[in-house]
């Protein structure tokens, strides 16, 4: 069992301690939370999601990459996230870097414990990042997809499907939602 610790970090010393750590974690405003057990339910869709994600890059034949949640995104010097998936494009990063420096989108599965982190403090935490272009955040149990996209005038456009494709420009590619919701 770890243990959390008590003091407030900066990403950089938490992602030193992280690394060492048998559970895995998160850093909102210099404070560490412990990740929750995920169901299954959770761990269906966020393989579903990217395995959509890596198809629709390999189809379109961008230069972009996905990665399966273990990978840190760093919000500001205090907070940093693991999304269940993130989309990066460029060259591959080094086989032992921990952290995406430029996530284009970034995927929360929702699950009991962090539905109103995932749709409050992480929306508006990621749209802080400024390579970021899409949040999308998928509620296995109402089988439905939330777009978050990041507008003109740094406005940021929602939408809701249960169907159908998302555009996801840049990078250039669309995402069948139906591919991300796995049956009940």
């Amino acid at each position: 069992m770890s243990i959390q610790p008590k003091a407030r970090m900066s990403v950089e010393e938490f992602l030193a301690w992280a690394e060492h750590q048998p559970d895995r974690f998160e850093l909102f405003d210099g404070e560490v939370f412990a990740m929750a057990p995920q169901r299954v339910r959770h761990a269906e869709a966020k393989f579903a999601v990217q395995l959509a994600l890596r198809g629709g890059i390999r189809e379109a034949g961008l230069p972009c990459h996905m990665l399966p949640d273990g990978v840190t995104v760093r919000i500001d010097d205090a907070t940093s996230f693991e999304p269940d998936a993130l989309v990066y494009c460029g060259p591959r990063l080094d086989a032992d870097a921990i952290a995406a420096p430029a996530p284009v989108i970034v995927v929360e599965v929702l699950s009991p414990s962090t539905g109103r982190i995932d749709t409050g403090q992480k929306l508006v935490g990621y749209f802080r990042v400024s390579s970021l272009m899409h949040y999308l955040i998928v509620d296995p149990v109402k089988r439905m997809m939330i777009h978050h996209k990041r507008g003109a005038d740094g406005l940021i456009e929602t939408r809701i499907a249960a169907g159908g494709t998302i555009d996801l420009t840049p990078p250039g590619f669309r995402l069948d939602v139906s591919a991300c919701l796995t049956e009940p």
